[in-house]
């Protein structure tokens, strides 16, 4: 009997064992792991976690007590079909059109013309006149051969090396010229804004200086908006430094000038006289249009029209005439753009500038007659005082071609010149029609707009 209640016990606490592992069994095929993740199949070799929401069953809010898990779902590798040739070489045909006509970034498509300029900044400094004069040139008017006849005056930068080195030996020459006149040289730097592009600039303007002895440079950083500080400190230069100079050609450091046809035309005229001569532009009216590059506000310049001025790429006056705008600049107000602000100091000594067809500070463009006609021809530059815009192997090159012995131009080549005029409409002006679309071709609203 008692080997009887024996096997009972034994065989309940086996039917209990089953009982319980079944109990186990069934809570983990069915029990849910974080209230997001279940288990598919009970084999400890692979066990891709599915989420509720993938079964069918609504996701409740994940408790902050546990770590955030992402649901993954089994990667299910199916073999892609064989596609016939032809079929796969127009897919990759429409890919790469996709690709090429991909619209732009609507950032990139909005960036402005010209970096922004602060005119706050600029009106809390523009008192700031006077600054140190780093390099200078003390003895360049003076010596045996006295004052020079004329002083070219180059506006340039650090950067600007080779087109310094093309000047010296071409155009810039200095020394005594076919005329017999005494040609001395000056190149006007500020301290570059970058000086990461070149390291070493104070090195190199320091050796050019002694190689050279024609670099002259302020403490005043050497921007687009300080070339006006660059105008008066050389006018002041100018004053002390080279006061009995009787001419003075000032420009740009990518024009070609003709020295020799300068002193032609200088020949006669007085040194006591005032004379301010160049490529002048009327009736230039401010850009308002805020990606310009010479975007001027109303509350720097409230009026509609600019004073008469000298396009920059060149211009030519007497000694006479630089001593008294040296005088009348430090009584008007410094303005951001040095050619009007020239321009507005001439207005002050009450001297009008006078054109000379000469001065093509706008380049030189075909005429309309003449569409195939070769504008890169020496015959073009001979008769020419001043062309702006070159490069430096153009410059070059020009110098040579004008200087060969070979050199014949049978007939003048030059295109017909008309001053620069502002006109209120494309196509209408006081002018004639004929005129207007020549000054349109050479010197129009749309090609100043542009410049």
């Amino acid at each position: 009997m008692r080997r009887v209640y024996i096997k009972g016990d034994v065989l309940c606490s086996l039917i209990l064992l089953v009982l319980l592992f079944l109990l186990l069994y069934a809570h983990q095929r069915i029990t849910p792991v974080w209230g997001t993740l279940h288990i598919e199949q009970g084999s400890t070799r692979s066990r891709p976690l599915l989420s509720g929401a993938s079964m069918g069953q609504q996701t409740k809010p994940v408790s902050s007590k546990y770590p955030d898990i992402p649901p993954c779902k089994p990667e299910v590798q199916i073999k892609p079909k064989a596609q016939e040739p032809s079929k796969i070489k127009s897919q990759k045909a429409r890919s790469k059109a996709k690709s090429k006509f991909r619209q732009p970034s609507t950032t990139a498509s909005l960036q402005p013309t010209h970096a922004s300029f602060d005119f706050d900044d600029y009106l809390r400094k523009k008192d700031q006149r006077d600054f140190k004069l780093l390099i200078d040139q003390p003895t360049k008017c003076s010596g045996p051969e006295g004052a020079p006849h004329i002083l070219i005056a180059i506006k340039s930068v650090a950067t600007d090396f080779d087109k310094r080195q093309v000047v010296r030996r071409t155009w810039g020459q200095e020394g005594v010229s076919q005329k017999n006149m005494n040609v001395k040289r000056v190149f006007l730097l500020g301290v570059p804004q970058n000086q990461t592009a070149l390291p070493l600039w104070d090195k190199l303007l320091g050796y050019e200086s002694q190689t050279f002895s024609d670099i002259l440079l302020w403490d005043f950083e050497d921007t687009f908006f300080n070339l006006t500080l660059k105008e008066i400190h050389f006018l002041q230069w100018i004053n002390v430094s080279c006061p009995k100079v009787k001419f003075i050609f000032k420009g740009d450091v990518d024009v070609y000038v003709n020295i020799d046809n300068i002193l032609e035309m200088l020949e006669g005229q007085e040194i006591s006289k005032d004379l301010f001569v160049g490529d002048i532009i009327i009736n230039a009216k401010p850009i308002r249009r805020r990606n310009s590059k010479y975007f001027v506000p109303e509350f720097i310049y409230g009026q509609g029209i600019y004073p008469s001025y000298a396009g920059g790429g060149g211009f030519v006056m007497s000694g006479h005439t630089a001593l008294k705008l040296h005088l009348a600049c430090q009584e008007v107000e410094l303005f951001p753009i040095d050619d009007v602000f020239l321009g507005m100091c001439l207005l002050r000594i009450g001297l009008q500038p006078t054109r000379h067809e000469g001065f093509r500070t706008f380049g030189i463009v075909r005429p309309s007659a003449a569409p195939h006609l070769q504008v890169f021809d020496p015959c073009f530059y001979r008769e020419l005082m001043v062309v702006h815009s070159l490069t430096v192997p153009q410059i070059w090159l020009m110098w040579n071609l004008l200087h060969d012995p070979n050199l014949q131009c049978h007939s003048s080549q030059d295109p017909t010149f008309f001053p620069f005029q502002w006109s209120d409409k494309i196509g209408k002006t006081a002018k004639n029609k004929a005129k207007e679309k020549l000054r349109n071709n050479d010197y129009g609203m749309k090609v100043f707009v542009e410049h």
